[in-house]
């Protein structure tokens, strides 16, 4: 079933009194970024962003949607996987060394404007910080007491490709409740429940069931979205990119572009590496391990007893695209890649991983061939 929200007051209201921090989009350096929402008017109503390769800027619309932008360089795992926290520390009390394991009260949280690649993003971290065999308490914590009202979309950014990988435009599962924005014959919401508190919310609102004709509006603003030119033909990739591993020209064709400046990798809603830290006071009684994000692409990720291990560029943005299109699968069963295009966006010099892929893919049909 699916209802008519006439506006978002009410259900930002109703997931207040539910005692939910509200966690959404909001316009901050000219840029979309998610923090806490309080009214309304904290959403960036009016807005859309223009993005292509190494481009993004945010401009006005002439209506009053909520919802006409796609996706920014926050991403909702900052929430999840912090960027830098306290694992464990030890204090010194009367020659004593107490241990103390860090831990965090749970928030009851409501991601608010979650979009479907980013929904499946988070569902990629489950599998890696949950559902693996080195389970991270830190994360689980975080993970916990968390709805999600998605928002599906209705027009794609330039660096979108989500279609090609089955994340998006439309939230189809995973969701407690989705949204689709309607701007024809007025301003207006369809809402979907997809969990036992989804349709608690439904009954609390009081909403009434959406009409044929506003659901079909719905459903063609999101097959506007789904009209995207790049795309990721991941059929057979994971053996590709094994089969040329040591192709010198492919790797080092793009390393003399990339900056290694790890953009692509801290934008990304799914990549996860990270090191870690000691720090002691001055007095040297307290002591703090503290892990941070990290990336791949930092010569010091790799650094080993007698130096890095992927000392060249080319080596480390292999180990990137490898392991993101790759390894990822026989280590999680899944792409690390939902198509959200921010890597594209985000880096200074447009290198495009779907360019990249489709190229590598060319080079290896023509080696075939040739053999």
């Amino acid at each position: 079933m699916k209802y008519r929200l006439e506006a978002l007051g009410p259900l930002l209201d109703l997931l207040q009194t539910m005692t939910f921090q509200v966690i959404g989009p909001v316009v901050r350096n000219n840029a979309i970024v998610y923090d806490t929402i309080s009214t309304v008017d904290d959403f960036p109503q009016g807005y859309t962003d223009e993005q292509a390769g190494g481009h993004y800027r945010l401009k006005r619309t002439e209506d009053c949607s909520y919802f006409s932008y796609v996706v920014g360089p926050d991403s909702w795992k900052r929430y999840l996987f912090s960027r830098e926290e306290v694992l464990y520390s030890t204090t010194e009390d009367d020659g004593e060394l107490i241990f103390k394991t860090s831990r965090h009260n749970p928030v009851k949280r409501a991601f608010f404007g979650i979009r479907s690649c980013e929904l499946h993003a988070i569902g990629v971290q489950d599998r890696v910080f949950i559902e693996s065999d080195f389970a991270d308490p830190h994360y689980a914590q975080r993970r916990s007491d968390l709805i999600f009202i998605a928002v599906n979309c209705t027009r794609s950014a330039d660096t979108c490709f989500c279609t090609s990988l089955d994340t998006g435009p439309k939230a189809k599962s995973g969701f407690d409740l989705s949204i689709t924005e309607v701007l024809d014959n007025g301003h207006y919401f369809i809402l979907e429940s997809g969990s036992d508190i989804g349709d608690e919310i439904v009954r609390e609102l009081a909403l009434n069931p959406a009409s044929d004709e506003q659901v079909s509006l719905s459903q063609r603003a999101i097959e506007n979205a789904a009209q995207q030119k790049r795309k990721l033909n991941v059929s057979g990739i994971k053996e590709t990119i094994y089969k040329n591993l040591e192709h010198q020209q492919f790797w080092e064709d793009i390393a003399d572009r990339c900056l290694n400046c790890a953009n692509c990798t801290m934008v990304c809603p799914t990549c996860f590496c990270s090191t870690v830290e000691d720090r002691t006071d001055l007095a040297g009684s307290v002591n703090e391990r503290v892990r941070q994000w990290d990336s791949c692409f930092n010569l010091s990720h790799s650094h080993i007893a007698g130096g890095s291990v992927r000392v060249s560029s080319e080596s480390r943005y292999r180990q990137w695209f490898s392991h993101k299109l790759a390894s990822w699968q026989d280590q999680f069963d899944t792409l690390g890649c939902t198509g959200c295009g921010r890597c594209i966006t985000w880096c200074p010099v447009g290198i495009d991983i779907t360019e990249e892929a489709a190229r590598l893919q060319v080079l290896d049909a023509s080696t075939v061939e040739n053999t």
